[in-house]
């Protein structure tokens, strides 16, 4: 765990246990907490992800108003299931000729999940996570409810790969945060760029376009940086996240559209 209230260069670092649910819910006044969930063919997981969010943060709880899931192209029963579990489900993507359904990718079901709620407080949960708990969305909404100048909030965690308590997060380590020390060296503290569990306020995404695909995550947190600068990022330690790991051939798209993402925004050549 990291030292509560630290800071890793001008990167804001807390812990979730400084924003308990009730503690942000307190904080809260009268703005709003949308939960967007962008999912394809999460079926597995999907909605104990949901009925976490509604049983531990919605209600009396009183800290999230809104949960939609993004149904992204799924052929298992990923949408069925969500909206079972209580959560609003709208559609990214498209049909093929054949009717089959075509992903937008993650940046287009995060654009999809922007446009279909309207709190003042975006939090985005990846679909896949198996650990998921309720200090997950009231540690990232704490510091944007705690601190005005904050814009962005990362997820920082450790990820446990086949058994063992670390290891996980391949592309992260091996191209994102390279990367950021190489060309934006004043983000080299952010612990997990690429963490699918962030939140933002919706002032900023009026102003930042969601970049398409995988390289959503790493956009996202450079056009913050470039617009308000790296001190309204701030990032929370979560404890562990688990998730279904996937493959090298599947990580290798994303590790592209991660490096596309960082050199576009770096203003230099692709390739």
């Amino acid at each position: 765990m990291v030292a509560v209230g630290t800071s890793a260069g001008s990167i804001g670092t807390f812990d979730h246990r400084e924003f308990p649910v009730a503690r942000a819910a307190g904080l809260k006044g009268s703005r709003t907490v949308s939960v967007c969930i962008p999912a394809r063919d999460e079926a597995a997981t999907v909605a104990r992800i949901v009925a976490t969010v509604r049983d531990g943060l919605m209600g009396r709880a009183g800290l999230v108003d809104e949960l939609v899931v993004v149904d992204d192209g799924s052929l298992d029963a990923t949408a069925s299931l969500a909206a079972r579990a209580g959560a609003r489900v709208v559609t990214s993507g498209s049909r093929g000729t054949g009717g089959e359904p075509v992903a937008a990718g993650k940046g287009g079901a995060m654009r999809a999940g922007v446009a279909a709620t309207t709190g003042d407080i975006v939090v985005f949960l990846d679909a896949d996570v198996t650990n998921m708990r309720p200090h997950f969305v009231s540690g990232l909404v704490g510091p944007l409810l705690a601190c005005a100048r904050t814009v962005l909030v990362k997820g920082s965690y450790t990820r446990p790969l086949h058994g063992s308590p670390s290891g996980g997060g391949r592309v992260t380590e091996l191209v994102a945060r390279p990367l950021l020390a190489l060309l934006f060296p004043e983000l080299a503290g952010v612990a997990q760029p690429l963490a699918g569990e962030t939140a933002v306020r919706r002032t900023a995404l009026d102003e930042i376009e969601l970049a398409p695909g995988y390289g959503v995550e790493m956009a996202l947190l450079l056009d913050v940086a470039e617009r308000f600068g790296p001190a309204a990022i701030a990032q929370v330690d979560l404890g562990a996240r688990a998730h279904r790991n996937r493959t090298l051939a599947e990580l290798a798209p994303q590790a592209r559209e991660v490096i596309a993402a960082a050199l576009a925004r770096a203003r230099a050549p692709a390739g």
